[in-house]
């Protein structure tokens, strides 16, 4: 992996390369930012810089042994700890027994790392990942050891909030007093959330989110997908990768989405109430998570047309679909309806997600919008 493909903070990636280049990489580094925010990947090109023997303007050459082997995940001096479910908890378990499951996970995205994507891949149900004190023990065991091709060995250490109070004591004096061959590499979704003597012996950079435009330009490169709507789905993330790629998943459902916010418009605008109830209807059988994500959805439209009603395009996030029925909708939002339909979708969003009795919740706030409609 290279420097130049990861995704955004490019000040931190530059000191990261001085740090190594100068040789001052410190003993224990803690890369930290919020959950969604790219991290992981720039732990593991750190690894691998630091490993390669022909290192090419400021960035590994991708062709030497070291870097081939951090290429496939099996090089011999970089190990990995991460959060994992017991599946026997009479056995003791340690991340090497789950490298296959890790493997397939770093493989799936190699540039985000997607915490709930993880379990999934364990295939643990509603269980949450720790790290535990038997992979602390594995840990001061391969870290005792000579390294075996390069000058350092390099642990990446992936969500360390999720270690036992035990299991991080256990490690206390190993990082505060590493050999003089390792390195320990922590990435963090939640920095607050570390053992504070964990915490107080590393060496911290913050990864900040990238801009819209930097997601936008990593979703157009990943997935092959048209400028305008990989812009659109990377504005609602606000530099959160991890949801910027689940709206990209989730396209056929904001298609739906669409449908129904404009055959809900269309109807209100004709204010044919007895088909507004049975759309109600179809809304209050969606999953009351699903309802609530399509207000959500309903309230974005309406601020976007508002915003392309008053020829703003560079504050604009519409995918080519929705801007095509936009051009014709947008008229109907105005300064005198917009924000007081913002609202009704807000609060039928909330009253859903209290359990009120969806379809009555959703046929009174169709009543509603064709009232405002023509406001």
């Amino acid at each position: 992996m290279q420097f130049s493909q990861l995704i955004g903070n490019s000040s931190a990636i530059e000191r990261i390369r001085q740090m190594v280049d100068n040789n001052h990489l410190p003993h224990a580094l803690l890369l930290h930012g919020e959950a969604g925010v790219p991290k992981l990947a720039l732990a593991r090109t750190l690894a691998q810089y630091l490993h390669c023997t022909n290192r090419t303007g400021g960035e590994p050459c991708g062709t030497c042994p070291a870097c081939r082997q951090h290429q496939s995940l099996n090089h011999t001096d970089t190990f990995f700890s991460f959060p994992y479910v017991k599946p026997d908890s009479k056995k003791e378990w340690v991340c090497d027994d789950f490298l296959p499951q890790w493997r397939e996970f770093l493989e799936k995205n190699p540039l985000v790392e997607d915490y709930q994507q993880w379990l999934e891949t364990l295939k643990v149900d509603n269980k949450q990942g720790t790290i535990y004190v038997d992979e602390s023990a594995a840990i001061m065991r391969k870290m005792s050891l000579s390294s075996f091709t390069a000058q350092y060995k390099v642990l990446i250490m992936w969500l360390p909030e999720k270690m036992e109070e035990a299991s991080a004591n256990k490690l206390l004096k190993l990082i505060e007093e590493p050999f003089d061959d390792c390195r320990f590499v922590l990435v963090s979704d939640n920095a607050k959330a570390i053992l504070p003597t964990i915490f107080s012996r590393t060496q911290r950079i913050e990864l900040r989110k990238p801009s819209t435009d930097e997601v936008a330009a990593y979703l157009s490169a990943r997935h092959n997908l048209d400028p305008q709507d990989a812009v659109a789905l990377a504005a609602p993330a606000d530099g959160n990768v991890v949801m910027a790629e689940q709206s990209l998943n989730a396209d056929s459902e904001n298609h739906q989405f669409h449908q129904r916010f404009m055959e809900l418009m269309r109807l209100a605008y004709a204010r044919d109430l007895v088909k507004l109830k049975a759309w109600a209807g179809d809304i209050a059988d969606y999953k009351r998570e699903k309802a609530c994500r399509f207000l959500q959805y309903a309230e974005r439209q309406v601020r976007e047309n508002f915003i392309y009603n008053l020829r703003q395009p560079s504050l604009n996030y519409l995918t080519r679909e929705e801007q095509q029925f936009s051009t014709r909708f947008s008229p109907y939002i105005n300064e005198n309806n917009v924000e007081r339909m913002e609202q009704e979708f807000n609060r039928a969003r909330i009253d859903i997600a209290g359990n009120a009795y969806a379809k009555l919740v959703l046929f009174d706030l169709a009543v509603t919008i064709t009232i405002l409609i023509k406001v």
